[in-house]
């Protein structure tokens, strides 16, 4: 460890964000990283706890949290750069869009506030790109062995670049008219910054990686193609499948699932389509169904589009408060309320309610809800909802966002063709290589896994990768 008392010289602090009066009005990162003074303070509060379980329990790439926390305390940022970069492909993307269950697991959050790791780690990777330290790396060997990564996605391109830098001769296939999947068509631009995403991209290119955009792989291209050319096919095509709200009203306009309302604004910002082409909250009263991350993205965009209003509600209850700095459920994630920066930026915030239906001509006008509680549930069992008599409202609306979660990926005729068989959710079974049902055909990230965080993508990835070189090599 770095300064043994570190921990208690030091308090924790993070990162700050731009003035919500000047981010609002844009779609660059809302991100400002601490001085390098600042941030090896952060570094000197790891203590030596024996077991680290930020990175045994917290982290789903097993990071290697306490040594590049340490190295950056004695100013070693090279050395931070090589411990971290090997066991996460992407840092750059973990470092800001993460929700940090390594923080909630750090030893210092059982009764004090945990080390900064998330801001750390940010900082060694955006250092590492300043220096030059991030550079291609093509493999030694070539094995001959050529694959297809279905989806370009974490999972699809952590995948990619470990089993190109094994050798291997890679094709990310993405359907989409630019590689990133879900990190570039989902997460708005302002948690993150598509020229991040490119730079590793091309870092991957240079490895020999090769890229096929705009390819839709089962329309396209047959599934007996990518067979007959490739010794290995990997479904890293996500959970495509978003859960819906069958209710009366459903069908008017102005009802959008969350993703068709973040893929055209993050591609207006690209520039990639027309101000027409996008699903405007101008002048508007935005209805957000759902109280995840998606349903905080979709409420930073409609404030930055000039949305009159913006009401989120959740169907599950109101977590409790909790403003103390130390974990409440140490190591486990705790159920606590947390306020987003898009939160910050104006939203009117519900929990308990059902939505019972939508109303207008054509468009959608007004939607009607009523309040909900939810039975403690017995051991074994899960809580059940009851609607409270008498508590039917209604609220003006023009614009209303699906983000109540993805159900499984899509099974479309791509899945079909291969034979792959899927779990009672319908997700891709695999094995614990990874491997489908089908020789040869493998799965990684919210395909097999179901809907998650990136960094569980990541290591689906990296896992898969693994998997298919020991498949392919043997090793």
């Amino acid at each position: 460890m770095g300064k043994p008392t570190g921990f208690l010289d030091y308090e924790r602090k993070t990162g700050s964000y731009r003035p919500v009066e000047e981010r609002i009005h844009d779609y660059r990162e809302l991100y400002e990283t601490a001085p390098e003074d600042e941030l090896r303070k952060q570094g000197a509060r790891c203590m030596d706890c024996g077991v680290p379980f930020c990175h045994s329990i917290g982290c789903p790439v097993i990071n290697l949290i306490p040594e590049w926390n340490d190295a950056i305390y004695r100013g070693q940022w090279r050395e931070a750069f090589d411990r971290l970069e090997l066991t996460n492909n992407l840092p750059e993307v973990t470092g800001r869009v993460c929700p940090a269950p390594c923080e909630t697991s750090c030893t210092l959050s059982i009764n004090s506030s945990p080390v900064s790791i998330k801001q750390i780690e940010l900082a060694i990777i955006e250092r590492a790109f300043e220096e030059g330290w991030v550079t291609p790396r093509p493999p030694v060997h070539e094995t001959g062995k050529r694959i297809a990564v279905i989806g370009s996605g974490p999972a699809g391109l952590s995948a990619a670049q470990q089993l190109r830098r094994a050798g291997h001769r890679v094709t990310v296939f993405e359907k989409s008219p630019k590689v990133g999947g879900l990190l570039r068509y989902g997460i708005p631009d302002f948690k993150l910054e598509k020229r991040v995403l490119d730079r590793r991209i091309e870092q991957m290119a240079a490895e020999g990686v090769e890229f096929e955009a705009n390819v839709n792989v089962g329309e396209d291209i047959s599934a007996r193609y990518l067979r007959r050319k490739y010794e290995v096919v990997l479904l890293a095509n996500g959970a495509g499948i978003p859960r819906d709200l069958p209710v009366p009203g459903r069908g008017l306009e102005g009802v959008h699932f969350a993703m068709e309302y973040l893929t055209l604004s993050n591609m207006h910002v690209d520039g990639l389509v027309s101000g027409e082409a996008v699903i405007s909250a101008e002048g508007k009263h935005v209805l957000v169904i759902g109280g995840g991350d998606t349903g905080s993205d979709c409420v930073g965009t409609a404030n930055r589009q000039g949305a009159k209003s913006v009401y989120q509600i959740e169907i599950l209850p109101k977590p409790r408060e909790w403003s103390e700095p130390f974990n409440p459920e140490w190591p486990e994630w705790p159920a606590i309320l947390r306020t987003s920066t898009s939160h910050e930026e104006g939203c009117e915030r519900d929990w308990a309610v059902s939505t019972h239906s939508f109303e207008g001509d054509r468009m959608v006008e007004k939607a009607t809800f009523a309040r909900v509680e939810w039975s403690k549930p017995e051991p074994g069992e899960r809580p059940k909802m009851t609607e409270l008599p008498g508590s039917s409202f209604t609220r003006d609306v023009d614009l209303v966002l699906l983000c109540m979660g993805f159900v499984h990926v899509e099974h479309g005729r791509l899945i079909e063709d291969l034979g792959v068989k899927v779990d009672q959710r319908g997700n891709i079974i695999v094995s614990e290589s990874q491997m489908t049902t089908v020789d040869g055909v493998f799965a990684a990230g919210d395909s097999h896994n179901g809907a998650s965080l990136v960094v569980r993508a990541i290591n689906f990835g990296r896992n898969a990768a693994a998997g298919i070189d020991d498949y392919l090599i043997g090793r």
